[in-house]
């Protein structure tokens, strides 16, 4: 009787309640996106403060590591414990190691408490979307998955200007204390608004198939972090850390047929859309940070761009996001239907990416504007949508790993795409400047593959017409092999089955098949 009475209230009570934990959720979710933003601008400061260049990598490596690692066991440990305190708890383990980063006297303090840092963010954004789930059913949640996509978009543009006016004005340190204020206020809001169910597991946490799953993605990170720049990648350390890698993956999913409570469930993969989902997830990640690192970098070097306003030079791929994510988000809760999403998104990211591989130096800002619109439009069709379906293709009770397990995989495929990327792009810049400026191309790449708009007008007329070329080169490189990995996108979302998103209401709540959620979402009460 008390279920039916939930079930019959919620559409009084959701309205108002929502819209209070979604601006909690949507502040948490700017933490998780903006830092790394911003604490990139800061680090030339940092490094002038705190000396150590040389371990400078280490300070966005040990937080990138932390995340990833985290992910899949806060996903589970939600799902195990509950939702609410699980996600309270990443927020103040971010927070705690916000707070030693910005107090760092020296640069191992400053790369030990970024780990600290990554692992409560390894929550946050796993807690937003697993908490989504919980509430909103799946065919109201595309709007709402889509504001989500809107924040992130807007982290990506402003954060970088951010980081520069909070670093030149107030130090530093304040990139780090930024994050109190706001997930105070998060901690606050979700604190007296949002109440889930408390659970409790009887069995224990998988702590070998934790353990086995960390050190399987922690090596998968160092191979593509390390890989072609620290190491070759014929080296015997890129070699060992591949065999650790693939061993421990190989064990962790032996011992997922074995463990009472297994961190991720295999079964979740029987689910046809689940498995396409994070395939197209990976792909969207390769491509899009692979796309939001070389952008910047071609319009800096070849186009003359100012490297301060770099958050700006994404912008048409960015707002392009932003819009048709929103639009993505309306359509799917207004009709119920997704799977011309992935289909017109995966086309446009493979038409988009080929024409940003025609840029040469001769590429207007307009021009190349356009093409950047033509990638957004395409990454805003399938980045929540990805998510959105995925959910709604497991159970209530594998929400927490279906969101980490997405979330995941998207990670990972940004670790690839950065590295292989990079690596073609370096290995083309290298052979083009030895091919045009000769002994002089070779001395200035071996300084650096890759210099800004003030470092390159201090260069001899011939050096720098050959590198404004080889950057041309890499990304026409970069860019078509991104084309080519986006075209696996659209080969999983042709195989997507449309599955109906299932709406609120008593009458569906028998319906807790593999391929579609349950349906009676916790309420949240109003203030």
């Amino acid at each position: 009787m008390a279920d039916t009475q939930t079930v019959e209230t919620e559409p009084e009570k959701q309205p108002r309640s929502v819209r209070v934990v979604l601006l909690a959720l949507m502040i948490t979710m700017m933490l998780a996106m903006l830092d790394n933003m911003i604490v990139g601008t800061a680090m030339p400061t940092i490094v002038g403060e705190l000396g150590g260049l040389e371990h400078l990598s280490w300070v966005v490596t040990g937080y990138t590591l932390a995340t990833a690692a985290s992910t899949p066991l806060w996903g589970k440990i939600g799902d195990m414990y509950g939702r609410k305190g699980v996600f309270m708890s990443s927020i103040v383990l971010f927070l705690i190691g916000s707070a030693l980063s910005g107090m760092a006297q020296d640069m191992g303090q400053l790369i030990g408490f970024r780990a600290i840092q990554g692992l409560g963010a390894g929550g946050l954004m796993v807690g937003v979307m697993a908490i989504i789930g919980d509430l909103i059913p799946p065919r109201e949640r595309g709007k709402y998955q889509g504001m989500m996509a809107g924040v992130m978009a807007l982290a990506m543009i402003g954060g970088p200007l951010v980081g520069g006016t909070i670093t030149d004005n107030w130090g530093w340190r304040w990139s780090f204390y930024i994050n109190l204020p706001l997930g105070v206020v998060a901690l606050a809001a979700i604190s007296a608004v949002l109440h889930l169910p408390k659970k409790r597991a009887q069995a224990r946490i998988d702590y070998l198939g934790a353990a086995l799953l960390t050190l399987g993605i922690t090596s998968i990170v160092l191979v593509t972090t390390w890989g072609g720049s620290e190491y070759a990648w014929t080296s015997a350390r890129i070699m060992e850390l591949i065999g650790i890698g693939v061993a421990s993956l190989i064990g962790f999913v032996f011992w997922q047929t074995k463990a009472a409570e297994p961190v991720v469930p295999l079964h979740i993969f029987r689910s046809r859309n689940f498995t396409l989902m994070s395939i197209i997830g990976f792909v969207t990640g390769f491509v899009m940070f692979g796309a939001t690192l070389f952008l910047p970098l071609y319009q800096q070097s070849v186009q003359g761009a100012s490297a301060t306003n770099s958050g700006l030079l994404l912008l048409p791929m960015l707002g392009a996001m932003l819009v048709t994510s929103m639009v993505a988000g309306r359509v799917t809760t207004n009709t119920g239907k997704y799977k011309i999403f992935p289909v017109v998104g995966s086309v446009l990211m493979v038409v988009g990416l080929y024409l940003l591989s025609t840029m040469d130096t001769g590429t207007t800002r307009f021009t190349s504007g356009v093409f950047m619109a033509v990638v957004g439009l395409g990454m805003g069709c399938l980045m929540q949508i990805t998510m959105l379906v995925a959910q709604n293709s497991v159970e209530m009770k594998d929400m927490g790993v279906a969101s980490s397990s997405t979330t995941l995989f998207r990670t990972l495929g940004s670790s690839f795409g950065v590295a292989i990327m990079g690596a073609l792009f370096n290995n083309r810049v290298t052979e083009v400047m030895s091919e045009r400026a000769g002994a002089l191309g070779s001395k200035v790449t071996e300084q650096s593959a890759q210099l800004d708009a003030a470092s390159l007008k201090k260069l001899p007329a011939l050096a720098r017409e050959a590198y404004q070329h080889a950057v041309s080169a890499g990304t026409h490189s970069a860019f078509l092999l991104g084309s080519i990995v986006a075209v696996v996108a659209l080969l999983a979302a042709v195989f997507v089955k449309e599955v109906p998103l299932k709406g609120a209401g008593p009458q569906k709540a028998d319906d807790g098949s593999k391929d579609g959620a349950a349906v009676n979402p916790p309420v949240v009460e109003a203030v």
